[in-house]
């Protein structure tokens, strides 16, 4: 059935009258909750003898409900998760990942950053430079040997390639720790604040990358490239207000909340839920995405005293359980697998994937041994670092939206399917897929070092 997205309506007047509730959005998004819920709490238990994180058998599950495996099914696939429907979906997921980075700054001691940020500052700087500079070297090859890719310009091509392959999946990363009770370790604090280096520098590039190609292939102004200073400029401007401006006013308002008053103000907790959702909008209106506001904003409330608490208490649960799923899920659905046919283009995947891998942990594990970090603690930053995931995806879509590929089928040797595979599909290579086995050394060498 062919819709036209202005006539969708939000609810429907019911089956006794005619309707289908599948054709509007709101009980067909109910319908998309809970089946990626079901199916993705089911495979959480199946892979929970093996310690998987429960963000894996969400990608998973989304990758099972696309169009790699149930969706091959095409009246499944338009009538559960129809093309129109995608926008609503994504939206909603939206909304719980910005509230989750904002749980993540809640709980992340800023302390901690300021004591681990010179050794995680280096971290990340070689975390990020030895991808990019192999990435550089995938770019190439595959300018010669995808059909299309030689009509992207060189540069922002170069840029885009060395930043898909030099990124670190920061809210992946946020989860796996949450997950696995490393937040506030000392090699869970060295990992984030390194993530957050790296994207940031992953971000400005990216701005640098979008002023190169202007409007890309519909034919628009190019930009300046002084645009990417104006975002690195604002997006520090924005870290300083949040901190001198916002902190000391959260503070205040922690005090309002402290146990000397009879109970938190219900008005107090609504405004801090609308400040993540203006942080958000003030980051993304600046060129950032909208998650790195949330998690500053988080940073801004003080971790003593109950406020914090009560914040985590009251939409953990909601945010971790119900809206979080959603959005991993999503990028699953993006994924078909069978796109990718023949042997030269599994060579290229493995390609791109190893040299992602390669250059991250070796990267990284070399600096932190010069660090005077512990082997085993090295390597595991290194492993860390070196998740990937929906941040990716970001990076992907703005590639697609900026008209840098094509979206042609692989077999005609074009590059966007590559992308989008490394992006999502293999997005278990990337993220820790050998998670018992990290988890077993993690446990060995940190059991006396956690910090809270």
């Amino acid at each position: 059935m062919v819709f036209n997205i202005t006539s969708i309506k939000a609810s429907s007047n019911g089956a006794w009258q005619g309707d289908n509730p599948l054709n509007y959005a709101f009980p067909l998004l109910i319908i998309q909750t809970a089946l990626v819920l079901l199916v993705s709490r089911s495979l959480a238990f199946l892979l929970k003898p093996l310690r998987q994180p429960k963000v894996i058998a969400e990608i998973v599950g989304g990758i099972l409900l696309g169009p790699s495996a149930l969706g091959r099914n095409h009246e499944y696939l338009d009538r559960i998760f129809p093309k129109w429907s995608a926008p609503i979906l994504e939206t909603v997921a939206s909304i719980g990942l910005l509230f989750f980075l904002f749980l993540v700054g809640l709980e992340l001691d800023l302390n901690s950053i300021k004591r681990s940020g010179k050794r995680a500052f280096s971290i990340a700087a070689a975390g990020i430079s030895l991808p990019f500079i192999s990435g550089i070297g995938v770019a190439v090859v595959l300018r010669k040997t995808v059909d299309g890719a030689e009509d992207v310009g060189f540069a922002q091509f170069v840029v885009f390639m060395g930043v898909a392959l030099s990124i670190t999946a920061f809210p992946v990363l946020a989860r796996i720790l949450a997950e696995l009770k490393l937040l506030t370790t000392r090699v869970g604090e060295t990992a984030m604040a390194a993530a957050a280096f790296n994207d940031v520098v992953a971000w400005v590039l990216l701005a640098l990358a979008v002023a190169l190609a202007g409007d890309g292939a519909e034919g628009g102004e190019k930009k300046s490239p002084l645009v990417s200073v104006w975002v690195l400029l604002s997006g520090v401007a924005f870290v300083v207000f949040m901190l001198v401006v916002v902190r000391p006013a959260m503070t205040w308002v922690a005090r309002r909340c402290s146990p000397e008053h009879e109970s938190v103000d219900e008005a107090y907790i609504c405004l801090t839920l609308a400040g993540v959702m203006v942080s958000g909008f003030m980051t993304d209106l600046i060129g950032i995405h909208s998650i790195f506001g949330a998690f500053v904003f988080g940073l801004t409330i003080p971790k003593e005293g109950e406020f914090a608490g009560r914040l985590i208490e009251r939409i953990e649960d909601f945010v971790s359980g119900l809206l979080l799923p959603l959005y991993f899920a999503s990028s699953g659905l993006k994924t078909d697998v069978a796109k990718i046919r023949g042997a030269a283009a599994w060579g290229l995947l493995a390609l791109v994937i190893t040299i992602a891998c390669v250059g991250k942990i070796l990267g990284t594990f070399v600096v932190a041994l010069m660090n005077k970090i512990p082997v085993r603690e090295a390597l595991t930053l290194g492993l860390l670092m070196n998740t990937k995931g929906l941040v990716e995806l970001i990076v992907l879509n703005i590639g697609k939206e900026k008209k840098w590929f094509l979206d042609r089928p692989f077999y005609k040797r074009n590059i966007p399917h590559l992308c989008g595979i490394v992006g999502s599909t293999a997005i278990e290579v990337g993220t820790p897929q050998n998670t018992f086995k990290r988890r077993k050394v993690m446990d060995h060498i940190m059991p006396h070092k956690h910090l809270a």
